[in-house]
């Protein structure tokens, strides 16, 4: 899967104040006087997002003037001693049985469809995986035709990040397909990530409805 690392936009004092109404420096110390606030991540963001107003720009930016606030911080609160960063979320509704969804992630001919080219998978808890495009990782868990849980690594990614997939059953022959990337350090990583998953994602769908 070819990923471009970019940010969507600047992660700037100047962007923040003009979608934020305030800058990076002015929400950390916004946050710095409300320590209640301090170690809870999901509670942060809901205040920054209600301080800015509950548009999709705004909520992303919420997010960011967190992670950012813990880089800034040095807040670690995970055993590897890196931050919670970003986490993104894809999901897409295909017209297939999940069992053909599942063998899609499973079979490098079928993920040189969609995912990308020169695909190798040993598709076993402690099984390593990897792409034409330089990706890699490792196998934590495979449970077949639900879930799959997985290291994604990249040398331009600033360190391993997590994702899981889990695949429903919606009924009338059609899946749910879910995907959460955790513990992206950066902005770049993550817009890139999440552009990457959706476009593969709608390859995915033509692929398995054609």
């Amino acid at each position: 899967m070819l990923v471009e690392y970019k940010s969507d936009f600047p992660v700037t004092e100047a962007a923040c104040k003009k979608a934020t109404g305030k800058g990076l420096k002015e929400w950390f110390a916004a946050l710095d006087a409300k320590p209640e606030l301090n170690q809870k991540r999901r509670d942060a963001v809901a205040w920054i997002t209600e301080s800015t107003g509950a548009t999709s720009t705004d909520i992303w930016w919420a997010t960011t003037i967190w992670v950012e606030y813990e880089r800034a911080h040095k807040v670690v609160n995970k055993k590897d001693g890196r931050a919670e960063g970003y986490n993104i979320c894809s999901t897409k509704t295909i017209a297939a049985p999940v069992a053909d969804v599942y063998a899609a992630w499973t079979d490098a001919g079928a993920l040189a469809e969609w995912f990308g080219p020169k695909v190798k998978v040993d598709l076993t808890d402690g099984g390593k995986w990897h792409d034409g495009d330089g990706n890699s990782g490792e196998y934590l868990r495979v449970r077949v035709n639900k879930d799959l849980r997985f290291i994604f690594n990249h040398a331009d990614a600033e360190a391993p990040t997590l994702v899981d997939v889990t695949i429903a059953d919606k009924g009338k022959g059609k899946s749910g397909l879910t995907l959460m990337h955790q513990r992206i350090q950066n902005r770049p990583e993550a817009d890139g990530l999440r552009n990457a998953w959706s476009q593969a994602f709608d390859r995915l769908k033509q692929y398995l409805e054609k």
